[in-house]
């Protein structure tokens, strides 16, 4: 017998503060919600920080709180999300915040509690609120009784969870913001380039106007007979289609197909061999192409299904009707099985969950008792209920017959034809996947891309209808709402003694057309992800946060039924691109983003992968299954973690490292600025020297020239240079200023610049220049000595100089104003 449930007590504020108990907090179990004071503050304001662009709050509630954590916070109703607000934290819950194209459905319930002992009312009641989300989560708010909270929360749920039009949607009020969304044709035409070879061309508008786009190789050619969806409502613009056929037959063909999906290649082996992945429909009345090779017919149905068709004009191929063929069958269940499994396995989660939307403690949490073994069938019915959801036999079941397929083509080169009914669900499970394997391209960011807008979007995988949204037609997916007072269809409620409540099954939601296959593709993605890791550029984390994306309808790629629908809707021009946001979250951490794949490793597995069977049995997906009800267990492995903490920190070297190899680039470049500074400054230094050397020899021959004629002669560092003349002692000398001309780099003399040198020149009487050597010799040899000294009238300088060993530049004694005939030669 489980161990009785512990009482858990209400959450409050610190009493220390001396405010009062949060309105609503604590477990919705324990309150006495009868004596709780009703709000009258709005705290709207206090969310908006939170807001989207174009987000905007539709209703409001206080005092909810969410049941599967037991916090007290405020519930808004925006034209985007359901938004919970923590009165603790004022943070958004995430547990508590669901996009409204995101939630399957929601139920008000009503549940009798025996009341606690102090409680004069023995039969209280709670109110509450479930909401089923197509994500694998299930929520329930509690809201206070006597109150309309809830009638207004739900109320504004059933208004803005159901759009009257396509238009209504947050994907067209937001707009394309930053995040544009470029034509899709252009980049489906780009990858059948690639497929055929002419990667070189590069595709456009213009191409597509004037329909130039229609290329061939040797085997296979572009065929432009649908584009203007007249052939095929629910194909692309333009289909790849054997070389020798023509757009009459292609025309002629479609008649015998279901909705006339005629077949059409999807991928092509690189190598030229000429096997190819065709898909199609199931076929009606009349025969297909035959052709040359060994041919594979792969119906992904059962085949009771496939023949139970065959009373509705449909059915499948006769291996009679086509040469070298061989017909399949994959055995893979239709879209309401998956809906129904899926709602199975979701049921699971949140009953042997770590928490639990009713708020109670499963299996697993109880004090590990039952779990741990005092009751070890309660394990083995919870590993059976596991078993009996049926959604790891699904995921097995595409597995495997993708697998098969891309082995028929790789080892064998022969062609394989994939069809369901519809040749939009299954068919694009299979083909998809079977492309995944086959293209290491396709499993780069890029090529995941490509491989999603063309097997999936262009070749008309009804996304409205399957994830429930309205489509241009104006119908929609109607949501199931139930007013009850028991029990809810989904997780298992416990009454107040813990017995379970028996579960009922909605009947028109099982009608709908709604159904989680493209989650059952990407689920597949992820087990091939988790048995090859070095294949993969992107990362369970990206899958996870791309498939958020599409489920919540905040973009505009995957509105609308078909290429076709989303021209008509405007979708491109109007609506925000998926691919773009999903760009520039990667882009602000670079490759350390949680979005790469820290082990790929692109030269490891550059060809196909084909997993053998034994490979191939599936598990839970941890990032994506267990989130909600396990959190913790829902994070990646500890290896993973911790090599993706080793990768960030290395990141962080990288860039200080960079950061330190460019500050050392500057220095280097600032050192060797200064180092030709420093080597111009010694240039110009060495020239100065020159000069200067230069100018010292000159003034030493000067001052010799002067002196040889008795005169003395001073020189300083003025601007001007004196001559000084005394005829004797007494008189006063006579000066002669003059500034002499600065000298040009290049050794000439400029004719306005003025010399850092000053000559003073004074001439003593003749008594003073005979006693000195100079004069002596100078009387001695003048020619004129007989006659007295006349200088400067004669031209005994040039003479004396020839005894004194001075060879002076006697142009430049032009400039110090001497008369112009004393130093001529007589």
């Amino acid at each position: 017998m489980a161990a009785p449930r512990p009482r858990r007590s209400a959450s409050v504020r610190d009493p220390s503060d001396g405010r009062k108990r949060l309105d609503g907090a604590g477990s919705w179990d324990a309150l006495e919600w009868t004596k709780i004071v009703p709000v009258t503050r709005s705290i709207s304001h206090v969310g908006l920080e939170f807001l989207l662009e174009a987000e905007r709050v539709v209703e409001e509630g206080h005092g909810v709180v969410l049941v599967n954590t037991d916090e007290a916070g405020t519930l808004f109703v925006t034209n985007f999300r359901l938004l919970f607000l923590s009165d603790g934290t004022r943070n958004i819950v995430s547990l508590g915040t669901i996009p409204l194209a995101t939630i399957e459905r929601f139920n008000k319930m009503v549940v009798k509690v025996q009341s606690a002992p102090r409680q004069t009312d023995k039969s209280s009641s709670r109110r509450l609120l479930l909401i089923i989300g197509k994500d694998m989560r299930i929520i329930v708010f509690g809201f206070r009784p006597q109150t309309k909270q809830r009638r207004v929360i739900f109320d504004a749920l059933s208004r803005c969870t159901k759009p009257a039009r396509i238009w209504d949607l947050y994907a067209f009020t937001c707009g394309p913001s930053k995040f544009s969304n470029p034509n899709p044709k252009v980049r489906l035409l780009n990858e059948y380039f690639r497929l055929l070879g002419k990667g070189f061309h590069c595709a456009s508008m213009r191409m597509i106007e004037d329909g130039s786009f229609t290329l061939s190789n040797d085997l296979l050619r572009i065929s432009d007979t649908n584009s203007n969806y007249t052939t095929c409502q629910s194909y692309p613009f333009a289909l790849i289609v054997p070389k020798n056929i023509s757009d009459e037959e292609v025309i002629q063909a479609s008649t015998f197909r279901a909705r006339c999906r005629i077949p059409v290649v999807s991928w092509c082996h690189p190598a030229g061999t000429g096997a190819v992945l065709a898909r199609s429909s199931q076929p009606l009345v009349g025969l297909m192409m035959n052709m040359r090779r060994k041919l594979y017919i792969a119906d992904a149905r059962p085949r009771k299904n496939a023949l139970a068709n065959g009373a509705m004009g449909g059915g499948s191929e006769s291996s009679s009707n086509y040469f070298q063929s061989e017909i399949v069958f994959f055995g893979i269940d239709n879209i309401h099985a998956m809906r129904e499994s899926f709602a199975r396995l979701r049921d699971y989660l949140d009953t042997h969950g770590a928490a639990s939307s009713d708020g109670m403690s499963s299996f697993l949490r109880h004090g590990g008792w039952t779990w741990g073994g005092r009751n070890l069938s309660s394990m083995s019915a919870s590993v059976s209920t596991l078993g009996d959801s049926g959604w790891l036999i699904h995921v097995q079941s595409v597995l495997a017959g993708s697998a098969w397929i891309a082995a028929r083509v790789a080892l064998e080169s022969a062609s394989v034809l994939v069809h369901c009914s519809d040749g939009w669900d299954r068919t694009s499970q299979l083909v998809s996947l079977a492309n995944l394997m086959l293209d290491p391209y396709y499993r780069t960011f890029t090529g995941f891309q490509a491989l999603v807008e063309k097997d999936w979007l262009a070749f008309g995988h009804p996304f409205s209808d399957r994830v429930g949204m309205p489509s241009i037609s104006g119908t929609s997916f109607e949501l199931t709402r139930q007013s009850s007072t028991g029990s809810f269809s989904s997780s298992p409620m416990r009454q107040s003694s813990g017995s379970l409540t028996p579960q009922a099954s909605n009947s028109s939601h099982a009608q709908t057309n709604y159904s989680p296959i493209f989650l059952q593709w990407v689920d597949c993605v992820s087990q091939l992800l988790r048995m090859y890791p070095f294949a993969f550029e992107f990362s369970s984390t990206f899958l996870v946060d791309f498939l958020d994306c599409v489920l919540s309808c905040r973009f505009g790629n995957f509105l609308c039924n078909s290429e076709k629908e989303r021209l008509q809707c405007g979708v491109y021009e109007a609506c925000g691109c998926l691919w773009a946001y999903l760009a520039d979250v990667r882009s602000s951490e670079g490759s350390s983003h949680a979005h790469y794949n820290l082990f790929y490793d692109p030269l490891k597995h550059n060809g196909r992968v084909l997993p053998p069977a034994a490979a191939l049995a599936p598990t839970l997906w941890p990032q994506f299954h267990l989130r909600w009800a396990c959190p913790s267990e829902s994070q990646a492995g500890e290896l993973e973690a911790e090599s993706r903490h080793m990768a960030i920190k290395f990141s962080e070297l990288q860039k200080a490292k960079e950061a330190a190899e460019k500050k050392a680039k500057e220095y280097s470049m600032a050192m060797e600025t200064l180092n030709a500074e420093l080597r111009n400054e010694k240039q110009v230094s060495s020239s100065a020297m020159n000069l200067a050397k230069r100018a010292s020899k000159e003034s030493a021959a000067i001052k010799r020239a002067i002196q040889s004629l008795g005169c003395r002669v001073n020189f300083t560092s003025s601007v001007n240079c004196s001559f000084d003349f005394e005829s004797n002692p007494t008189e006063t000398p006579q000066k002669y200023m003059h500034s002499p001309p600065r000298r040009n780099s290049d050794g000439t003399m400029g004719p306005e610049d003025k010399s850092d040198l000053s000559v003073s020149i004074t001439v003593v009487s003749e008594d003073v220049v005979s006693s000195s050597p100079l004069g002596r010799v100078c009387e001695t040899l003048c020619p004129l000595r007989n006659g007295g000294c006349r200088w400067p009238d004669a031209a005994c300088a040039q003479l004396g100089s020839q005894f004194v060993g001075l060879k002076a530049n006697f142009d430049a004694f032009d400039r110090l104003s001497i008369y112009d005939g004393y130093f001529q030669s007589e």
